[in-house]
């Protein structure tokens, strides 16, 4: 190994692989409230944080000392063997927020909640078919990339995988040029072509859909094409997956994204900003669903980790407090003063999102993707000790990941440096 490297990034180069895809080249070294402090010293405000997961800041004092509280009692005891107290409070209050009549397993990672929702799905339909959405993102595992239609670099080279998944259209009006209704009307006709030439209804055991798609391009599902697709599912059997891993806890204005819809999944799996960057996922779904679940049909080592429990528990309590209300708040800001700049300059094309998930579409002058324009303001913005990410399946999409407790002055920041960066160029 290069023992002269100094930076991290140096340090990295010599040890990890080119698999992990970095947004930025940054050694960080300390997190605090809306900030990562670099080895350099130098201050960044984190509107990544850090993809969705740090919802309610970085090292929140009340997440810390309850992990370092259950550290001293226990850090792992191993949920398929014995009970600990951290993993059933929590399993309860994820029940209380569901409604009550649901059942909860834990898991690690968002990937692995998808896979065990399908899992759970085919067990108890007895159906081998999963209906997905193009521009989906569900994760980089064997089963999860096979229902991942964002990006055909997912699946290169792992192909065959799994069997029985089709997919279908997800909204995306301003891309298509067709008015909301067109484009719902669209998307739906595309689940009846599936079922008229592709696979009978009788045989789907899931759908399976972001209620915001993310890596796709931060794009909110019209309410009607939701209570459709509610409608439908119950009308064949179909049970109704929703991956929450990036909308789930606060992140759209309320707990979950599926509240602004009026409807509920069958299945719901939650992971990223559960627990602050612990570890730490669970799939949720209706009691009925659950009791079918035969123990040892699936499992794992780590799932409800106590220490990950206790800070999920803290978590959710911010959350409760301050964190929903002011993402809702902040996030309606956010979105008033970016549709203003839209108006300002043609270089964005729509200005969409729930809360402080939201994107904004990117577009040159002859209203197509502009994905070097994108890569010039992530560049810029990291001069400037801000943090953005890009999303889109055209990487034409700035998308803000702000933590559910940003300040206004945080958010004027940002948007006093997109004015100054697309009204300069």
């Amino acid at each position: 190994m290069d023992k002269i490297a100094v930076s991290l990034e140096e340090r990295a180069d010599q040890v990890l692989p080119p698999i992990a895809k970095r947004a930025t080249r940054l050694g960080i070294v300390k997190a605090k409230g809306h900030y990562l402090i670099s080895e350099d010293g130098k201050e960044y405000l984190d509107f990544a944080s850090g993809v969705a997961v740090t919802n309610v800041g970085h090292n929140h004092p009340e997440v810390v000392e309850a992990a370092k509280k259950q550290m001293e009692e226990m850090i792992h005891g191993g949920h398929n063997v014995v009970y600990y107290p951290s993993y059933i409070e929590l399993a309860e209050k994820l029940n209380e927020l569901n409604g009550g009549s649901q059942m909860v397993y834990f898991s690690n990672s968002g990937a692995e909640a998808n896979e065990g929702a399908m899992k759970l799905a085919k067990k108890v339909t007895k159906r081998p078919a999963i209906i997905s959405f193009k521009r989906s993102f569900h994760g980089r595992t064997m089963a999860t990339t096979s229902i991942t239609g964002s990006s055909a670099a997912h699946r290169k080279d792992y192909e065959g995988l799994l069997p029985s998944v089709y997919f279908a259209d997800y909204p995306y009006a301003f891309k298509n040029n067709r008015t909301e209704q067109e484009e719902v009307d669209h998307c739906l006709e595309t689940i009846h072509e599936l079922f008229s030439y592709q696979i009978d209804p009788e045989n789907v055991a899931a759908m399976v859909m972001e209620p915001v798609q993310g890596e796709g391009g931060y794009l909110p599902a019209p309410v009607p094409f939701m209570k459709e697709i509610r409608r439908i599912c119950d009308e064949h059997g179909i049970l109704l997956i929703f991956d929450e891993i990036q909308t789930g806890f606060g992140r759209t204005g309320k707990m979950f994204a599926y509240e602004h819809y009026g409807i509920r999944p069958d299945i719901l799996t939650l992971a990223k900003g559960i627990a602050s960057g612990f570890p730490l996922s669970a799939i949720i779904a209706r009691r009925d669903l659950m009791e079918q679940w035969p123990a040892g049909t699936h499992g794992g080592t780590y799932g409800g980790n106590p220490v990950a429990c206790a800070a999920s528990l803290s978590t959710i309590r911010i959350l409760e407090r301050e964190g929903i209300a002011n993402a809702a708040e902040q996030g309606s800001y956010f979105l008033q003063e970016l549709k203003k700049l839209a108006g300002q300059t043609g270089q964005i094309g729509e200005v969409r999102g729930l809360g402080l998930m939201i994107g904004i579409e990117l577009t040159n002058e002859n209203g197509n993707p502009d994905s070097q324009l994108l890569q010039y303001i992530r560049d810029k913005a990291l001069e400037e000790g801000i943090i953005l990410l890009g999303c889109g399946v055209n990487k034409n999409v700035l998308r803000f990941i702000a933590p559910t407790t940003v300040k206004r002055k945080e958010i004027d920041r940002v948007i006093h440096f997109l004015k100054e960066t697309l009204l300069s160029k």
